[in-house]
C-alpha cells in the first residue's frame, strides 16, 4: 500500500494514523478515538501480514532481480539471446532460492 519514502517522510498509512491521532487529541470524541483505533489496527495487521508472509522481502528480491537483469542488458547491448537467457535464468534462480530461504527465517 505505501510506496517507498525517504527516511524523513511518513508513509501514507503513517500519515493517516497521525491525522486520526490529531483529530482525536483535538476533539477527544469517541468517534475520533474509534477512527484512530481502526487505523492503528489496520497498520498492525498489515505489518504482521508482511512479517508472516515475507512479502516486503520478496518484493525487494524481485526488484533486485529485475534491476540486475536490466543492468546486464544495458551493459551488454550486443549480448546474444542465449547469453541474455542465461543471465535471466541465473537471476531468477537466485531470486527463487532467496524466497525459499525465507521459510527458515524467524517470523518476528
Amino acid at each position: 500500500m505505501s510506496k517507498s519514502t525517504s527516511p524523513d517522510q511518513m508513509s501514507n498509512p503513517q500519515l493517516f494514523q497521525q491525522l486520526a491521532l490529531l483529530g482525536w487529541l483535538r476533539s477527544d470524541s469517541e468517534k475520533d478515538k474509534d477512527i484512530l483505533t481502526a487505523l492503528t489496527g489496520i497498520q498492525v495487521a498489515q505489518e504482521l501480514m508482511n512479517r508472516l508472509t515475507g512479502q516486503r522481502e520478496i518484493d525487494a528480491f524481485k526488484r533486485e532481480c529485475i534491476q540486475r537483469i536490466a543492468d546486464f542488458v544495458q551493459k551488454n547491448p550486443r549480448a546474444s539471446q542465449d547469453q541474455i537467457n542465461a543471465e535471466v535464468k541465473k537471476h531468477v534462480l537466485l531470486f527463487a532460492a532467496r524466497v525459499q530461504a525465507l521459510d527458515s527465517v524467524p517470523l518476528l
